[in-house]
């Protein structure tokens, strides 16, 4: 290009030239003139094409660095991930172990001091991100962006719709617009738009029963009316503050497809939202101000299991996203309170919900593949315990596991997208990736190999350690949170061991099986299947047991392991009475007391 560039330049200088000469010895007055205009014209040409051409190759120069940097980047991120995993990987097989007691009662090896080291490490920058919000509580506000609240709901309870709706009117962002989609349009569904009337106001939303969807079109359209439907919506959406739109079921990456498209590029930001959420009335600016610059549980008292995912996910955001956020990847942003930058949306908004794997459409893990756009395209991600809201939680077993079973598909499979853009981003994301992901196997791996050693100590040492490794980590958050509460973190790793590990495996083997995976709240749907992989769990740990128990009886029992196993056996039956003594005392009375209607989720922090 620079070589062509330059004959232009010399072919156009020299006819320049020739044609100069040419006209001084023509007898024309005004000489001077044109040939000081045509020599300052070659002149002229002559810089312009140099600049032109010296710009084009610092732009190929610099478009190759680029290349090349990302090249390295690429390769250097790949390399640290699988030393990292071959690393762990040597250091779990080969079970080097720093010190050990007489018999192997008590040991600490290689692989156990990697662990302890990332908790430390996720802690210390969870307390550094911590700090820094803290730091920046007298950063002033700019509330001159629009903004946009986009509802999801389908079949929700109505209690829980009221209390959220309630709580939007609270919210102090100004102007701020309200858009809710409703995933269905049955005369079922039309409860949800009644109690929206109601709470926003009659006369100040407009209400539209849409008969398709952006993507399929309801019984008996024609081409003109469905053309006519989408540009109904897309007024609706523009000309008025508060919206509810029903629309044909579709699912919930359908429902959210409707408020951006509809949207357009009108406002700065959109705020997401589930209908089951409760919002701080300070959570929008709060937002605003880190895009500028927790979710808590609303049935938290209603069983064991909506108190125990109301402490793990107060662990998960407060220390692992802001962790996270210390670095500038959070690597999922909840469906219950999010925001993103609308001019983003824009960009992947088709990508997002034509997204695929494995041959099906993607129904699922909609919040997940949302971040992980923003990060492939090398933008950051933060999260601010400043922003809170409140939402449900399920208080059965069998939704919760079905919950959490569809969360880890989603996980699994976003974790294989999201390895595509660990070059663009810190290197902790790699680290955490690789850590977090193969974590569960070779937890599931160390529990097989010590049920099946025909050693009781050695089962009794995996319950201790388990629960003494959750109670540092609930005893640390305690400290953060400053509240007591948080100690009965440790409770959740018996639902952990018992559950959500087998549950983990079974989400791999139906990674590609579509649905929500959840019910409506309104009616309550049981699913047994998510029954399956944990009867499969635990017949093998009680095969272990049995064969333990059979290989112990075969062989003399030493006073010393009959001593020891006692003590273990004493100190992990006190644990639990002594939990669950105070989880009875505090929990049980501080639930009828947060049960009352007037609950105020920012006292409860």
């Amino acid at each position: 290009m620079c070589a062509l560039l330059r004959g232009f330049m010399r072919l156009t200088t020299e006819q320049l030239s020739c044609e100069t000469l040419s006209r001084t010895f023509q007898p024309v007055e005004g000489f001077k003139s044109r040939r000081s205009t045509s020599v300052s014209f070659c002149v002229s040409t002559f810089v312009q094409a140099s600049a032109l051409c010296s710009i084009d190759h610092a732009h190929l120069l610099s478009m190759r660095c680029d290349k090349v940097l990302t090249y390295l980047r690429i390769f250097g991120t790949t390399m640290f991930g699988i030393s990292l995993l071959v690393g762990i990987s040597t250091a779990y097989i080969m079970g080097y172990q720093f010190f050990t007691t007489a018999r192997n009662h008590v040991s600490f090896g290689l692989y156990g001091a990697i662990l302890v080291i990332h908790l430390i490490i996720q802690s210390l920058f969870a307390l550094l991100e911590h700090r820094n919000m803290r730091r920046s509580l007298e950063t002033p506000i700019k509330l001159n962006k629009s903004l946009a609240l986009c509802i999801a709901a389908y079949q929700e309870d109505p209690n829980y719709l009221r209390k959220c709706l309630v709580s939007v009117k609270r919210l102090t962002y100004p102007g701020i617009k309200v858009i809710m989609v409703i995933d269905g349009n049955n005369d079922d569904d039309l409860y949800m738009m009644e109690i929206f009337k109601e709470i926003m106001g009659w006369d100040k939303v407009a209400t539209y029963v849409w008969r398709n969807n952006y993507h399929h079109r309801g019984p008996d359209e024609t081409d003109d009316g469905y053309a006519e439907s989408l540009q109904h919506v897309s007024r609706l959406v523009l000309e008025n503050k508060c919206v509810c739109i029903m629309q044909k079921w579709g699912g919930k990456r359908e429902v959210m497809y409707t408020a951006f498209k509809a949207l357009g590029r009108s406002v700065d930001y959109v705020q997401v939202c589930d209908s089951d959420t409760m919002l701080d009335p300070a959570s929008s600016v709060e937002m605003v101000k880190v895009l500028e610059e927790d979710p808590m549980i609303l049935n938290k008292y209603e069983s064991w299991i909506s108190f125990l995912s109301s402490v793990r996910y107060w662990m998960a955001f407060n220390i692992e996203r802001a962790c996270q956020s210390y670095f500038g990847c959070v690597q999922c942003i909840s469906g219950p309170l999010g925001m993103y930058r609308n001019s983003l949306l824009h960009e992947f908004m088709e990508a997002w919900y034509n997204q695929t794997f494995m041959g099906s459409h993607c129904s699922f893990g909609d919040d997940r593949h949302l971040t992980n756009r923003v990060l492939s395209l090398g933008y950051s991600t933060k999260y601010t315990a400043r922003s809170k809201c409140l939402t449900e939680t399920p208080i059965t077993y069998l939704r919760w596991l079905n919950q959490q079973t569809r969360w880890s598909k989603s996980y699994f499979r976003e974790w294989l997208y999201n390895s595509m853009w660990f070059h663009k981003h810190h290197l902790w994301m790699t680290y955490e990736a690789v850590i977090t992901g193969f974590f569960p196997f070779f937890l599931i791996a160390t529990a097989i190999q010590l049920f099946y050693q025909g050693r009781l100590w050695n089962i009794l040492l995996f319950l201790l350690i388990v629960q003494a490794v959750a109670l540092i980590k609930s005893s640390f958050a305690s400290c953060l949170r400053g509240n007591i509460v948080m100690v009965f973190m440790s409770f959740y790793s018996v639902l952990y061991m018992s559950s959500l590990l087998p549950a983990k495996m079974f989400a791999i083997a139906t990674i590609n099986k579509a649905g929500w995976g959840t019910s409506g709240r309104k009616t309550i749907v049981v699913n047994f299947i998510g029954l399956v992989p944990i009867s499969i769990w635990f017949t093998i740990l009680f095969v272990g047991i049995l064969y333990t128990v059979v290989q112990e009886t075969r062989k003399p029992f030493p006073e010393s392991e009959i001593i020891v196993l006692i003590i273990g056996a004493i100190v992990y039956a006190s644990y639990w009475v002594m939990l669950l003594t105070l989880y009875s005392v505090l929990i049980n009375k501080c639930g009828k007391r947060k049960k009352e209607p007037h609950y105020d989720m920012v006292l409860d922090v």
